[in-house]
């Protein structure tokens, strides 16, 4: 079927009857435009008052979600649902990271807060209905090991459970903090390959790749780790703090790893 075809109703409603009768469930507004209405003000009161009703979303100016019924008190479907058409509509490559990829790999030891997204350019925050999208940089996104994973809508690029391992590591501020983050990797460890941890280490940086490998040796997967560690001792050595916001204090550094445990952990198991 044709949701744009000229000879269908022209009313705003009528369309959104039809993109959802072939499974869609965004739009942009100058699709909306070719829906038929009679002139922009038209349109722009249509919009207006089926995001009043709770029947649309606007994530961003121009990008519209439809809320089906369940989802209308909470003023929009989930992100994953419109993730990937969104950042389409932005105009930037994505995948879906952090301590929201650790919950769909199975480490979901707190239900994330935000829906969490990682881009090679910066995207400020979204919020739509009780939800908020928050956006972390990596330009070496392309190099990042992903996954498709399917939705009730489509689809969205998820990082792979190795990456996802390494980016915990790279911005603990945006995880709950180093504590936190060590609670998640004993619960990601049950997924993670050790081949494709040294894979995911080519698109990260040797500090991350010592403190990944490190936490997850005092976690108790030493065997695990141990192809990274070789990966690790091929490079040149350079010292890196395990916290690197708080002081080197005394310790000496790990003496495969090279991390200066200059922080005690205590995750939360």
């Amino acid at each position: 079927m044709d949701v744009n075809d000229p000879q269908a109703p022209s009313r705003i409603p009528a369309y959104l009857d039809r993109l959802q009768g072939v499974g869609r469930y965004t739009f942009s507004l100058a699709e909306a435009r070719q829906a038929g209405a009679r002139s922009e003000a038209s349109l722009a009161a249509s919009l207006a008052r089926l995001k009043a009703q709770n029947r649309l979303a606007s994530p961003r100016r121009g990008f519209y979600v439809i809320v089906p019924v369940e989802y209308r008190s909470a003023g929009a479907p989930p992100a994953a649902w419109f993730v990937d058409d969104l950042m389409a509509h932005l105009g930037h490559a994505y995948y879906v990271g952090l301590l929201t990829a650790a919950a769909y790999h199975g480490a979901a030891h707190q239900q994330p807060q935000v829906f969490q997204v990682v881009t090679a350019e910066p995207v400020r925050p979204i919020a739509t209905g009780r939800q908020r999208l928050e956006f972390t940089r990596n330009r070496k996104l392309a190099r990042v090991p992903v996954v498709s994973r399917k939705t009730d809508t489509g689809h969205f690029v998820l990082a792979s459970a190795e990456a996802t391992a390494f980016d915990l590591v790279r911005h603990p501020e945006a995880c709950g903090h180093l504590d936190h983050v060590a609670t998640v990797l004993t619960e990601l460890a049950e997924v993670l390959d050790p081949a494709e941890l040294v894979r995911a280490a080519e698109a990260a940086s040797q500090a991350d790749a010592r403190r990944l490998g490190y936490l997850l040796e005092q976690l108790g997967f030493g065997e695990l780790v141990a192809p990274l560690a070789e990966h690790v001792t091929s490079l040149r050595r350079r010292r890196v703090l395990l916290a690197p916001k708080q002081p080197a204090g005394d310790r000496p550094p790990d003496p495969v790893w090279a991390v200066v445990p200059n922080h005690e952990l205590q995750p939360d198991l």
